[in-house]
């Protein structure tokens, strides 16, 4: 027997789990267009170039090669792949923004929620096809983009329901700055980046065992894991003080970081010293929202000023966010979050048929209701009305429709409202705005 599932860590979507997504999406498109933010798409596939050398050592070892077609595969070929399944949408959108530069405006914010792919290890909330939502900015070094895209990520999770999420901010440049006044050296720090990222996944030690394995210093790590422990529960003004003492001086990235703060002014950011992000485009500030009840973030994000001259002559300063769909929908499914009639039924009104001879006229009535903005399934065959009403009951209709003999002789319908029994029979010409004021109310 062959075998049903499908590929490992990629899913199905039955009916239940399109409405959730379809009901996150909805509301982060919402927002997102609220801000001035506007929809793009770009292909699944990129050139296997596009893609490489952008995401770091560990990132270019997840992106899945797409061998090439035809004449152009030859086995003996060292390279065999041409081709590539999107890794993320910022690299993508940055070839965009290269290749149209012309075309957009100055100052362009764009939103973009497709699938990408990655040849991870499937585990909880984490997927091979997943979707990323994101939203960017280019054009401008403000920090004022920095503010706008947390505010409007924060305005998504409000809206959605969470009230106890965490946005940690800290800067790429802040980093480095951390790490040179530990000892660490230039030619390090790449890799001390790499393993700080893994903190939340391997603890401390198991940052300094790497450490240890990429040839650091003892005593240069133990200094920046010492600070990272010591900021670890302190107040943001403490921590950018504490900072400040560790470098020697208030940097341009401290100020930066500083500004943010102060022009964001939301309660829910968290200055984290030992946040990372492991993608190595990043630039400036760099961020991630995070929960209590999951491992690893439900958005992340940053400055990638570089990134989008790599494409070409000219160096456009850029910042986005981005929201993993799958990990929200997976916090807000165990959490009971989602609005209850979402799971409740696929159709308002569910008509029967009497016989035969009926037929049509129970096809015309579901027309005229579907014509009046509701929604409506037919019973598919001649059946005892009984089985009907039950199989009714199974998909969760609430109401039901009745066209017999008696109702097509007297011009009405019978309607029954399954979850309280109650049987009305009301004119035909007024169904229609009978079934809607109940299913209104």
């Amino acid at each position: 027997m062959a075998n049903t599932n499908p590929a490992r860590g990629m899913r199905d979507f039955l009916p239940a789990d399109i409405r959730k997504r379809n009901y996150v999406i909805g509301i982060i498109k919402q927002v997102y267009e609220s801000y001035g933010f506007e929809p793009l798409e770009t292909p699944s596939v990129e050139n296997l170039e596009t893609l490489t050398g952008k995401y770091g050592e560990e990132g270019n070892q997840l992106i899945f090669k797409i061998l090439k077609r035809g004449e152009k595969l030859d086995i003996n070929d060292k390279e065999l792949a041409d081709t590539a399944l999107r890794y993320d949408l910022t690299v993508p959108f940055s070839r965009v923004v290269a290749n149209y530069k012309n075309d957009l405006p100055k100052y362009f914010k764009r939103y973009q929620i497709q699938p990408v792919w990655r040849a991870d290890r499937p585990a909880k909330g984490r997927y091979r096809e997943f979707y990323q939502c994101d939203v960017d900015a280019i054009g401008s070094t403000s920090m004022i983009v920095e503010a706008e895209l947390i505010s409007a990520v924060c305005e998504v999770l409000k809206r959605l329901g969470f009230d106890d999420f965490v946005v940690r901010i800290n800067n790429r440049e802040l980093l480095r700055e951390m790490l040179n006044a530990s000892g660490i050296a230039e030619n390090l720090q790449t890799d001390a980046l790499v393993a700080i990222d893994k903190l939340d996944k391997v603890g401390a030690e198991g940052v300094l065992k790497e450490f240890n394995e990429r040839g650091i210093a003892t005593e240069s790590g133990n200094r920046i894991m010492d600070l990272f422990a010591t900021l670890e529960r302190s107040a943001n003004p403490e921590t950018l003080a504490e900072l400040e003492k560790f470098i020697g001086n208030k940097t341009e990235s401290l100020q930066k970081l500083t500004q943010i703060l102060s022009l964001a002014n939301n309660p829910n950011i968290k200055i984290d010293a030992s946040l990372a992000r492991g993608l190595s485009y990043y630039t400036g500030a760099i961020m991630e929202i995070n929960v209590s009840d999951l491992v690893g973030s439900l958005a992340g994000g940053g400055r990638y000023d570089g990134l989008i001259g790599m494409f070409g002559k000219d160096q456009i300063p850029a910042c986005g966010f981005s929201i993993g769909l799958e990990r929200i929908i997976v916090v807000m499914t165990e959490r009971g979050m989602f609005p209850p009639e979402l799971q409740t039924n696929s159709a308002d009104v569910f008509i029967t048929i009497w016989n035969n001879e009926s037929i049509a006229e129970s096809l015309k009535l579901a027309h005229e209701l579907r014509q009046n903005g509701l929604r409506v399934t037919v019973y598919p065959e001649v059946d005892k009305l009984a089985k009907q009403f039950k199989y009714a009951s199974a998909i969760n209709v609430p109401y039901v429709c009745v066209v017999g003999e008696n109702e097509l002789a007297e011009d009405k319908v019978t309607v029954k409202n399954l979850a309280n029994g109650e049987q009305e029979t009301v004119e035909r010409r007024k169904i229609a705005e009978y079934l809607a004021n109940k299913i209104s109310s």
